[in-house]
């Protein structure tokens, strides 16, 4: 974020804590940062550091190297916005190094480090879910990997449910997709919510202030005005039809996709059938995921923002200054923050909106 109206100095580079402990020599020698999160979770890091630390006696060694404070599976919490108060934007663990060596300059160290989730990513097994929930499974997977349940919803009965040779992140994901929900790791704590209920704080951003650029898109290819699925129910011998519900998903105001679509063209109704459903519940959730994922990516946006360290996937970012069709809130899929020695702090972001501003 920008500093205050009454901030004479504000210094943007990011602060570290290796395994809990503040750690400024290894802050003070990053050259380039990024951090990227996208929907479905697992946050990754990537830090490029200057590895060399001159000597007293006027020669130089390797400021990180073997047997030091940095090493594979090491905790870093890196901290952006006004060094003097920062904000968390990474909590994870380091999973590679990579060192850069030439006679043209110093030696470099790149640290790649992923969130929690990546214990959810190494664990492959197979493992069957008989009549639970998904956050009854939810709480299972936390449980294994030493994670908080946090959890919205989630509760009806979803029958058997196979993992067949499948990681744990990828099972859950492809779970999650079929209800319209998402997984997110915050901390120590595995959040798992319906996507129209996510809100990870709000964010204002305006051109020509904290916005320093953006590129938006409306666009009727893929919107359709209903969305239908069908299924059969074994036991009770009844084919099974459903609908997406008429609700938009927000956050924004505006004309939505279907509507805009009916008034430019005519009707078109999209049927899902790449699904099983052997219960109306299931087909009616599998319909509704399928409507809303559609409706909702009507309007996207890509923006570049000074360095924003309150932007994180499920913030609800208030975008002005482009205009009545394109300023709208905006729900951010992925982000990544990016910090180097010759534009600072600084934010990109992607959003999406299910409505075309109106005059």
């Amino acid at each position: 974020m920008p500093p205050p109206a009454d901030t004479l100095v504000y210094v943007a580079r990011p602060t570290v804590r290796l395994d809990g402990v503040e750690d400024e020599r290894l802050a003070s020698l990053i050259t380039h940062l990024v951090m990227s999160e996208q929907e479905g979770g697992l946050s990754a890091l990537e830090l490029r550091l200057a590895n060399s630390a001159s000597l007293h006696r006027g020669d130089a060694e390797y400021a990180f190297d073997a047997g030091g404070d940095l090493d594979l599976g090491r905790e870093l919490i890196v901290g952006a916005g006004d060094s003097s108060a920062p904000t968390e934007i990474f909590r994870g663990f380091i999973t590679g190094l990579e060192g850069i060596f030439s006679d043209r300059g110093p030696p470099e160290l790149i640290v790649l480090a992923e969130d929690a989730l990546q214990k959810l990513r190494c664990r492959r097994r197979s493992r069957t879910y008989e009549d639970q929930s998904l956050a009854d499974i939810a709480r299972t997977l936390a449980s294994d990997h030493a994670l908080t349940p946090v959890i919205d919803g989630l509760d009806e009965l979803v029958g058997t449910q196979v993992q067949l040779n499948e990681t744990d992140l990828g099972f859950l994901r492809r779970l999650l997709a079929r209800v319209d929900a998402d997984v997110q790791v915050v901390g120590t704590e595995l959040h798992v919510t319906p996507r129209a209920q996510v809100r990870r704080g709000t964010v204002d951003l305006a051109l020509g202030a904290e916005l320093k650029s953006a590129r938006v898109l409306a666009d009727l290819a893929h919107q359709a005005t209903g969305v239908t699925t069908r299924g059969w129910d074994v036991s009770a011998g009844d084919e099974l039809q459903a609908e997406a519900p008429a609700d938009i998903p927000g956050p924004g105001r505006g004309r939505s996709g279907a509507d805009a679509f009916q008034s430019a063209f005519t009707a078109r109704t999209e049927h899902s059938c790449h699904l099983m459903n052997d219960k109306q519940a299931e087909a009616d959730a599998v319909a509704a995921a399928a409507g809303r994922r559609r409706a909702r990516r009507f309007v996207r946006i890509q923006g570049v923002t000074t360095g924003t360290p309150e932007l994180r996937v499920g913030t609800h970012a208030t975008v002005t200054g482009l205009g009545a069709w394109f300023s709208n809130t905006y729900y951010v899929t992925a982000v990544r923050h990016r910090f180097d020695l010759v534009h600072g702090y600084r934010t990109e972001f992607e959003a999406e909106c299910a409505f075309l501003g109106e005059a």
